[in-house]
């Protein structure tokens, strides 16, 4: 093991992370067409409905009966970022927001004092299938905006940079920069869209970065270093073979790397996919149950009474598993009456 990979670990669907993240789920399901509402073309003779994980025949239902997803279900404390590569979400809370994103677009959502929501899975085409791949991530919040108010935030795929960079060899690595600037070899900087304000990564102190990395057939580049004492985790997901840090590395892999050294990466198979997640450590106690996560065991027991006693707001949706139609746009509207917000 080089000198500069920490650790190494095994990757099954959810992730191994570490402060300022608290969980990475790896969604990636091939699903079959639909049945033109949404569900899948398919039995689903077989499944444990309600907690369908076992990836029969490459596609989970998770938690929904008809439509994959994750019907209406609390959080408090913490933020969730939704990344999509491929396929879409309905996105439905307790504040009367909706959305509808995917292929490439990341939604932003910070839980604070508490939110319902519920993320199904449309399977919008018919005629086809419908592969889904997304990463959800949370990211904690420190203890002074564990009850800041809710918010989402959509970050299109048309507004999020994808930075080329060619190596030596005219080889391209493309970085999709999610969250933390990436500067360029050559000084070019690409900024995303600004996280929520009460988020942890609302700081450039906490140098928090999301980056999707992408290495063409032999293709090589160097991770830039970054401050010294962050966690920084590289998650080796789609590919056949590669080199990081001059140590060969599987597929289904998570490195723990020291954050203040320069890392070359060299694709050694077919095209080879990482996603980085780094931040500063919040340093703080974490008491997580379910949806909930706070610093304290008494903070996560008045979590669990303020949703008995108010719902977060209640379920102002028809369904729990409430979906957005067969139309196959993306939108997200903030509020109840909000204005349409379309890529």
């Amino acid at each position: 093991m080089s000198s500069h990979i920490k650790q190494r670990l095994a990757l099954e669907m959810f992730w191994p992370t570490f402060d300022p993240f608290l969980f990475c789920a790896f969604h990636d399901d091939r699903f079959p067409k639909g049945n033109g509402k949404l569900g899948p073309d398919a039995s689903l003779s077989g499944r444990h409905i309600g907690q369908d994980f076992q990836g029969k025949d490459g596609w989970r239902m998770y938690h929904g009966s008809k439509v994959p997803g994750f019907p209406a279900h609390p959080h408090r404390g913490f933020e969730t970022v939704t990344i999509v590569n491929e396929g879409f979400v309905d996105h439905a809370d307790s504040m009367g927001a909706a959305g509808r994103y995917g292929e490439g677009d990341t939604q932003w959502m910070t839980a604070g004092k508490g939110v319902q929501h519920s993320e199904m899975f449309p399977l919008v085409h018919d005629d086809q299938p419908n592969p889904l791949e997304l990463f959800q991530i949370w990211l904690n919040l420190p203890a002074k905006n564990k009850m800041v108010e809710p918010h989402f935030a959509m970050l299109w795929n048309e507004q999020t940079p994808i930075v080329k960079v060619p190596d030596a060899a005219g080889h391209e690595v493309h970085i999709k920069v999610v969250a933390g600037a990436y500067t360029s070899p050559t000084g070019t900087i690409a900024e995303p869209v600004a996280p929520p304000p009460d988020s942890w990564a609302a700081d450039n102190e906490n140098d928090v970065a999301i980056w999707i990395i992408d290495l063409d057939e032999e293709a090589s580049w160097t991770l830039p270093a970054a401050s010294k004492g962050l966690t920084r985790a590289l998650y080796f997901f789609e590919g056949d073979s590669a080199q990081v840090d001059g140590t060969e590395v599987s597929i289904r892999e998570a490195l723990v790397l020291d954050s203040d050294a320069d890392i070359t990466m060299k694709n050694t198979g077919s095209k080879s996919r990482f996603l980085l997640l780094q931040g500063r450590p919040i340093g703080e106690p974490v008491q997580q149950h379910g949806p909930f996560v706070m610093n304290t065991r008494q903070e996560l027991q008045q979590a669990f009474y303020d949703y008995q006693r108010t719902q977060f707001g209640g379920w102002p949706w028809e369904q729990s598993d409430q979906t957005h139609g067969l139309e196959k746009r993306r939108f997200a509207r903030h509020s109840a009456k909000g204005e349409i917000e379309t890529p």
